[in-house]
């Protein structure tokens, strides 16, 4: 299951672009794509092409849920501006604040949150 406000997947932020270009950008539904549940939104076709082709390796872990809150055994929405790559894979956090948080320990909070994942969805 992912996090997808009114179906549309990271608030319409483009998931490959926080590889490609290091930054939050703004996706376009003229470029979209259905994949698990959601509609994913993206600044181009060619960025929609390369999700498409491995949705895995840009898709953010925990089902685009706040890793904070799944590494404390919850869920909760995000900001698509705080976010995080940590050895090639996407986290998203609910705002900046709870993300100064999580980068304190990263690798407690990733193993933490695959323990809780994806159980925290019956919470």
């Amino acid at each position: 299951m992912v996090y997808a406000e009114g179906g549309i997947a990271l608030k319409g932020a483009d998931p490959v672009a926080y590889f490609t270009d290091a930054t939050y950008v703004a996706g376009d539904a003229a470029h979209s794509y259905d994949w698990n549940g959601a509609t994913w939104h993206f600044a181009s076709a060619e960025n929609r092409d390369q999700f498409a082709s491995d949705p895995e390796k840009y898709a953010p872990q925990y089902g685009g849920y706040c890793a904070w809150a799944v590494s404390q055994g919850n869920t909760a929405a995000i900001d698509p501006n705080a976010w995080e790559i940590v050895d090639g894979k996407l986290y998203l956090n609910y705002n900046q604040k709870v993300k100064d948080r999580w980068v304190e320990d990263i690798p407690g909070n990733i193993s933490q949150a695959d323990q809780n994942w994806p159980q925290v969805l019956n919470n």
